[in-house]
């Protein structure tokens, strides 16, 4: 403790700033125990590059995520005495081509990954996080079935089940050890009540109960507060309460973008892990035995009270005035 299981740096994904390594140094700096360098792997079509990635091609995405892998063990090997590396990989499914991919880039790369974040980012291949525009394309993919229109809550229960589907093909395809911004369908809509869509509340019931099932961590991933309109972490208090409900396990990550963002809102995180209830935290840890996945990672729970840790202390000396040593 403190541990973040989900990071990004502009060394290797174009909307993130700043080297691999001042991402690690400033995780030192803030005196993180545990932290995770997890890169998006590849993506495998053309039009699924993003405007700031147009001038590079397949294969140049490709080679980027081998150099990312190298980079993040020689920082591993290089900062053992200070900090807890781990280096994983965060999950793109836009299609099925993109889970068979992902299935040979792990069996080629073998123990060099300890752990997989499960993430979706598009619906219907369209990217739901890019910006609103995009975001309201995907919705609308979802407005007419068979010639018939289709507007209000039927538009968005098709919409949020699509999610919730790609979702949890990936949980049973590859039983992620993080699964990441679970609610991610509702970004630019934090307040929408998920209950109210009653055949998508079922699907994210389903998910939730397989992932607890083979003992994955839900992240509660710090960067939500960045986003216009959240004022929590992602997931949402709602979907905590059920994750509770289904015992499920929690650790935190920053999902940072840079050595700015390390470490970012963590505090806010602390007073919503409060705020909701859990008194609980786990991270990942390196393991002598593999895992379900033949991964030398498991979960620890951290041991006493979170709450009381010198980390949470120290931020409460910066938000207070008191300088951060």
């Amino acid at each position: 403790m403190p541990h973040s299981h989900h990071s990004h740096s502009g060394q290797f994904c174009r909307h993130a700033f700043g080297s691999l390594e001042e991402v690690v140094s400033e995780a030192i700096k803030q005196r993180f125990e545990v932290y995770g360098l997890t890169e998006h792997v590849p993506r495998y079509r053309l039009e699924d590059l993003y405007p700031e990635e147009r001038e590079l091609s397949l294969d140049d995405l490709s080679k980027q995520f081998l150099s990312f892998l190298n980079e993040a063990h020689r920082l591993k090997e290089v900062y053992a005495s200070q900090i807890t590396l781990l280096v994983g990989l965060e999950t793109e499914h836009i299609t099925d081509d993109d889970l068979s991919h992902l299935q040979t880039l792990l069996k080629d790369n073998g123990r060099r990954i300890d752990y997989i974040v499960g993430s979706v980012h598009h619906v219907n291949t369209i990217p739901i996080d890019f910006d609103r525009v995009t975001y309201e394309k995907a919705l609308a993919n979802f407005s007419s079935k068979e010639g018939v229109y289709i507007v209000g809550n039927d538009q968005m229960e098709r919409f949020l089940s699509a999610y919730f589907d790609a979702q949890h093909q990936l949980i049973r395809q590859f039983q992620p050890e993080i699964i990441g911004h679970l609610d991610l369908c509702r970004l630019y809509t934090p307040s929408l009540d998920l209950k109210q869509y009653p055949i998508a509340w079922g699907k994210l019931i389903r998910n939730i109960e397989e992932a607890t099932r083979y003992g994955a961590l839900f992240e509660i991933n710090a960067a939500a507060f960045k986003k216009e309109q959240w004022t929590s972490p992602y997931p949402g208090k709602d979907i905590v309460a059920l994750i509770q409900e289904k015992n499920g396990r929690f650790a935190l990550s920053d999902d940072s973008h840079g050595p700015r963002t390390v470490g970012q809102y963590y505090l806010d995180v602390a007073d919503y892990l409060v705020h909701v209830g859990i008194t609980e935290l786990w991270y990942l840890d390196r393991s002598l035995e593999p895992n379900h996945n033949g991964r030398y990672i498991s979960p620890r729970r951290f041991e006493g009270d979170w709450r009381l840790h010198a980390f949470w202390k120290h931020r409460e000396g910066e938000r207070h005035g008191v300088a951060f040593q």
